[in-house]
């Protein structure tokens, strides 16, 4: 069920603290943290605590929810000094979309080329 944590998710395991992951901030209903696997200097996945399939899942269930992960890439950005950024949310196996739980990746720390891909 959306919204519920799911016994199969890596990003509900991260958020129940059972996978360690880099956490760099965290809120009432976000956490941020490094990604494993960073394609630029600054490399960080906001999710919310709520599992939600992809971000149409998210901004359909949870509109707040939804504008609380994009508050919290831009409170990431400032406290990584970036004066620029990306911010990404890839939806579906056929756009790179691995983990099953919605997350906006924070991309900065060089030159970012468009168009991406």
């Amino acid at each position: 069920m959306a919204g519920e944590p799911q016994d199969d998710c890596l990003f509900c395991k991260i958020v129940a603290g059972q996978v360690p992951a880099t956490i760099v901030r965290e809120t009432e209903t976000t956490v941020a943290f490094r990604d494993i696997n960073p394609q630029a200097p600054t490399h960080v996945l906001v999710i919310p605590k709520a599992h939600y399939r992809d971000a149409a899942a998210l901004a359909d269930g949870a509109p707040e929810l939804a504008a609380d992960v994009l508050r919290e890439t831009r409170a990431v950005a400032e406290e990584e000094k970036l004066e620029s950024y990306r911010t990404v949310f890839n939806s579906g196996a056929g756009a790179g979309q691995t983990v099953w739980h919605a997350h906006a990746h924070l991309l900065g720390g060089r030159g970012l080329q468009w168009p991406p891909g």
